[in-house]
């Protein structure tokens, strides 16, 4: 079966390719490096040819709101028509805990991205995950000013990105769930714990500074955990166990 992987090049998506390929299925990694640009339409057609799930796994490369809201709009339009042009049978989107209620950054290009999908006409899964482990040991690898850094208060069951990838390999595969599934890691956290476990795995000197005031992806939050809903997907991997694999690998 061909299966195309938006963003496939990526974090999520390299993951969830090599996946499929050891599956046996027909795989499109498409990225920009490989020819296929969601924006433009560069390549999107051949991408889509014979396909019959896509994943979404893009992500925009942005740090501005704006900019994140722009790209999902133009490439989600974009390639929503072009499924629907080659009769892709099941599209799953690679979305974030928060979409749906959280008001700022990132949140709101996500949300955008989930209202073009369910208005595609097209079979759907939407696949919200809490904050990755990369994202935040990066977050915190290169942030800061000078020796502290100022960290939101927020609680969150982060996940590896590997279980993840795993958790979407099962759901496209499966039925089309015609609305959301949530993917979350096994611990609920605070995000300045977390920062702090990081920079003494690395033996940082600075300091954390817990600030209410900070954005965590473009979102000022206000008591709301990034945590999942009703009958969420629980992965297996902790944060601990996933830190000692990453700093010994690196």
């Amino acid at each position: 079966m061909k299966i195309t992987v938006i963003g496939g090049t990526g974090l999520v998506g390299r993951q969830l390719v090599e996946h499929l390929r050891k599956q046996g299925h027909e795989v499109v990694a498409a990225a920009r490096s490989t020819g296929v640009n969601v924006v433009t339409g560069e390549g999107l057609v051949e991408a889509m040819e014979g396909a019959r799930i896509v994943v979404d796994a893009s992500n925009s490369g942005y740090a501005r709101a704006d900019d994140m809201t722009q790209f999902f709009a133009a490439a989600g339009r974009r390639l929503l028509r072009a499924e629907r042009e080659a009769g892709v049978s099941h599209h799953v989107a690679l979305s974030a805990i928060g979409a749906n209620r959280l008001n700022g950054g990132y949140f709101v290009a996500k949300k955008l991205q989930e209202e073009l999908v369910r208005q595609s006409g097209l079979a759907f899964t939407i696949v919200r995950s809490t904050p990755f482990f990369e994202f935040i040991y990066k977050i915190v690898d290169a942030g800061g000013e000078g020796d502290t850094i100022r960290i939101p208060p927020v609680q969150m069951q982060p996940v590896a990105s590997a279980d993840v990838a795993a958790a979407l390999l099962d759901i496209a595969l499966d039925s089309p769930a015609g609305g959301v599934v949530e993917v979350i890691g096994p611990e609920r956290r605070s995000l300045p714990d977390l920062a702090l476990e990081i920079l003494t795995a690395n033996e940082d000197p600075r300091r954390i500074v817990v600030d209410p005031e900070a954005l965590y992806f473009g979102a000022r939050f206000e008591d709301e955990p990034l945590v999942g809903g009703e009958r969420p997907r629980m992965a297996p991997v902790d944060f601990e166990s996933w830190l000692r694999a990453w700093i010994a690998s690196a």
